[in-house]
């Protein structure tokens, strides 16, 4: 029988690897009847509670439809250039960019609520020298809860999908939503938010949207 190893992934980067989650994956197809110890090896050696902030840039299709493909990407490569030292200085880690999405990670929710606002504060900022069909724009989602962290390269979990959900499907431009269980770790008057609600495949989605300080207007 294996040993379970403890949660330190941020020491070992043997245990926490792509390599090693494979390998313990694999072991479930091939030992099916050790399939509730693999899966314990699995949470203990990835799992991780963390505020997952997922940010979604505005405008893909028409921009690359307009300008092509290259002046989109060219947008996404500012959107990261401004973004991502918002994102460090609130205490958060770039996990991984895909298309004109951001995936992140932070220890508390304050912060990345924080980073998405002086994020969106630094593109409007930028918005004001750019022409007007360069013009950048994001909306955000943070979840909070337990995930599967792979190396801090990849992430895996219910609040992972909770925040890009919010992010990229329901969250207008420049708006902050959190996740029932992201809003349950603020304290009152930390952030001010508003409970909304929305139907996605018949299932009623609870969610709270930030309402904007003046300072990041």
């Amino acid at each position: 029988m294996a040993n379970i190893p403890s949660n330190n992934h941020k020491t070992d980067g043997l245990l926490n690897s792509r390599e090693n989650l494979q390998r313990l994956l694999g072991q479930i197809v091939e030992y099916p009847d050790r399939r509730a110890e693999i899966t314990e090896i699995i949470e203990n050696t990835f799992g991780d509670n963390k505020a997952v902030l997922v940010l979604d840039m505005s405008g893909f299709s028409r921009t690359t439809q307009q300008f092509g493909i290259i002046s989109f990407l060219l947008m996404i490569h500012q959107m990261r250039s401004i973004c991502e030292p918002c994102i460090q200085q609130n205490g958060g880690i770039l996990v991984k960019a895909e298309a004109d999405n951001l995936f992140c990670l932070f220890d508390q929710v304050v912060d990345a609520v924080t980073a998405s606002q002086e994020m969106s504060a630094c593109l409007k900022a930028a918005n004001a020298v750019l022409p007007t069909e360069r013009h950048l724009y994001a909306s955000f989602g943070i979840g909070y809860g337990r995930i599967l962290n792979i190396a801090d390269e990849d992430i895996f979990g219910n609040e992972v999908n909770l925040a890009s959900k919010l992010g990229e499907d329901i969250a207008g431009q420049d708006e902050i939503l959190l996740s029932s269980s992201a809003r349950a770790e603020l304290a009152e008057s930390e952030i001010n938010t508003r409970e909304e609600n929305a139907s996605i495949s018949g299932i009623l989605l609870t969610y709270y949207k930030v309402e904007q300080l003046s300072a990041f207007i």
